[in-house]
């Protein structure tokens, strides 16, 4: 019963998040209030984001990452990770005059990993425990973080470009809300998983797959930023979420088949 009230917990997240959002929407919109903007931007960058790390955590088995652990890899990640890769992308452009989307997407899922990063060796000086699963989850929390940010800053943008137009609000939050699990948190979520997968058992060929997953995320994110079309954020977006539930899938049974009882307590930060 646990079991199956945690698998389906992002649903619950999911239809309490759009209640919060609709209920400040029509607050905002009956009063004419700004100050209820904020408050908006921030449910409609968030609750898609959250609901989907909510469903990705149930299903890591029974190693489940804590949520302090989640929290920090999301708001630490978030910030830290767009404030590096904004910085970097500013004095990229100084320095050629063009920023090309490959530089934008190498730029940004390097930031990303900073404190996914940070988290690993955390966990492996306290607790010596280092799954693939945890790693994956950590970097969904991260990209999460990062992907709320970003979305926040364009509704921001909308609102100033449209003179005060919460219908463009609206637009931008749900367009990049709705496809957020298939971009930097799908992308980041496979950097971290397969670099934890790396430092759980170090060889050649887990350094090639390192090197091969970040190579195919940079490539999604540049393609993403590249490409307008509907069909182009369906096909990329496909592949993105259908890649991470497949290594999320994997990394599950490396957990369960090969460290068998040995890490199997969850890890406090």
């Amino acid at each position: 019963m646990r079991d199956r009230t945690r698998r389906w917990a992002w649903l619950g997240v999911l239809i309490t998040g759009l209640i919060l959002y609709i209920v400040v929407l029509r607050t905002l919109v009956h009063t004419q209030n700004p100050n209820f903007v904020p408050s908006l931007i921030l449910l409609g960058a968030t609750v898609v984001p959250l609901s989907f790390l909510t469903f990705a955590q149930a299903r890591t088995g029974r190693w489940q990452v804590p949520s302090s652990t989640l929290v920090i890899a999301g708001f630490f990640g978030g910030v830290i990770g767009i404030v590096v890769a904004g910085t970097l992308e500013y004095n990229t452009l100084r320095g050629l005059g063009v920023l090309p989307m490959v530089l934008v997407a190498l730029i940004e899922e390097s930031a990303k990993l900073i404190v996914p990063v940070v988290l690993l060796f955390w966990i492996l000086s306290r607790h010596g425990r280092r799954l693939p699963s945890d790693g994956l989850i950590i970097g969904v929390a991260s990209g999460m973080g990062f992907a709320a940010l970003e979305t926040m800053g364009y509704a921001f943008t909308a609102l100033l470009s449209s003179n005060g137009n919460i219908g463009a609000v609206e637009e931008t939050l749900f367009i990049r809300g709705l496809t957020s699990p298939a971009g930097h948190t799908a992308w980041t979520g496979l950097t971290a998983g397969a670099l934890w997968a790396l430092i759980s058992g170090p060889s050649g060929k887990r350094l090639v797959q390192f090197l091969l997953t970040f190579a195919g995320a940079v490539a999604l994110h540049t393609c993403w930023d590249t490409f307008t079309s509907l069909w182009a954020y369906i096909i990329l977006g496909a592949i993105s979420i259908g890649w991470l539930f497949i290594e999320l899938a994997r990394y599950r049974t490396f957990s369960e088949h090969t460290l068998g009882g040995r890490f199997g307590q969850a890890v406090t930060v």
